[in-house]
């Protein structure tokens, strides 16, 4: 049976408050954005999580209102009484949700977190941070940073686990934290010399570079950074059955990071954290210069604050319809974010203490999502 949430507060009782489902996926980072939203609404909820199918593990099915790439029998049941509000988010859940508010006859509304991947339209609220370029219709609310963070319990125990271990090591003690491959970008050599240079940099002065890879992160440059690390670093190869991640102990523990620009959750947890961040760019190769200058142009003509039924407006939302333009991520222009309001440094440029907080528009989300309910 589906876990229900805690005890809803006072002012929502069961018999006012509006029945919530959350489908989820199997990707915790995204379920975790949705775990924050939830509990703040003050409404009890339900959690739906759906599995998949073996070849949509990792396959990108097209969007539409169904359930065939679901593994049924390993999920929770989806079945009437349907509810008035599901949140998710990612692809393959929230076409669980479509699916859910075609069987309830358009009566459930659909809020999404993050990028949709497509039918953004049949979505009553579509949540994205300042990575994602949205048109700026009706249905989207554009926050500035996506609401993913660090669980303080699961830091406070990762802390303890890894005391002893993490305190040996000479400080200062610098979690260099890889991604992989993702458009526009390329890992190509380049990349594995300048995480070398920087931790050799980090070595020299005395301190430690601990490298933890993920799933994304190509093996060649793996190898490459095993066989040339100098004495002083740590490196820690994700695989799906590698155990003892060090992950969450250095985000509770290190001095500094260096995040490949390709992980905007990385950056995000760090940066609600308070703690120094270096963001590592990353190179595009000529189809990748391209492609960035497509998402420069979509993130110009899709930019929040366009007047409702003005020029912009419009002409954004036809090319979006069209497909001229589409729905995207500008990684760089999220890096210029978080440098220019004092969160984050190009990697090479040390470790400054943030200069500022990083915002918070929690708030703000639950405002929206309880107006979709108000009589």
């Amino acid at each position: 049976m589906p876990a229900l949430a805690p005890t809803a507060p006072p002012q929502a009782t069961a018999a006012a408050a509006p029945r919530v489902w959350l489908v989820l996926g199997d990707k915790p980072g995204d379920n975790a954005q949705v775990e924050i939203i939830a509990p703040a609404l003050g409404w009890p909820y339900e959690r739906r999580i759906v599995q998949m199918l073996p070849p949509w593990v990792k396959g990108k099915p097209r969007v539409e209102p169904s359930l065939h790439h679901i593994d049924l029998a390993r999920s929770d049941l989806l079945e009437p009484p349907w509810p008035d509000l599901v949140l998710t988010i990612g692809r393959r859940p929230s076409m669980v949700a479509l699916w859910i508010a075609e069987r309830s006859g358009g009566r459930t509304r659909l809020v999404l977190v993050g990028k949709p991947s497509g039918m953004m339209e049949r979505f009553d609220l579509v949540i994205a941070g300042a990575e994602a370029q949205l048109p700026p219709l009706p249905n989207v609310l554009a926050i500035t940073l996506p609401l993913m963070r660090a669980d303080p319990a699961r830091l406070a125990a990762a802390e303890a686990l890894w005391r002893e271990r993490l305190a040996a090591l000479p400080r200062p003690l610098t979690g260099f934290l890889i991604g992989g491959p993702t458009g526009p970008f390329r890992y190509d050599d380049s990349v594995s010399e300048r995480l070398l240079e920087l931790a050799h940099e980090t070595a020299r002065a005395g301190g430690t570079p601990y490298l933890t890879t993920s799933r994304r992160t190509p093996p060649a440059l793996v190898e490459t950074l095993r066989a040339r690390l100098p004495a002083a670093a740590r490196l820690f190869h994700w695989t799906p059955d590698a155990r003892d991640n060090p992950y969450l102990a250095l985000l509770a523990a290190a001095d500094g990071f260096v995040v490949t620009g390709d992980s905007i959750s990385m950056m995000v947890e760090i940066a609600r954290l308070g703690r120094p961040l270096a963001i590592l760019d990353l190179p595009t190769g000529r189809l990748g210069g391209l492609d960035q200058l497509r998402r420069g142009l979509t993130r110009r003509l899709f930019a929040p604050g366009a007047a409702p039924g003005g020029v912009r407006q419009r002409l954004a939302g036809l090319l979006h319809r069209s497909h001229l333009l589409t729905h995207t991520r500008d990684f760089r222009a999220f890096h210029r974010l978080l440098i220019e309001r004092g969160l984050a440094v190009r990697a090479g440029e040390g470790f400054p203490p943030p200069q500022s907080r990083a915002p918070d528009d929690l708030a703000l989300v639950v405002s929206r999502i309880r107006g979709l309910l108000a009589p």
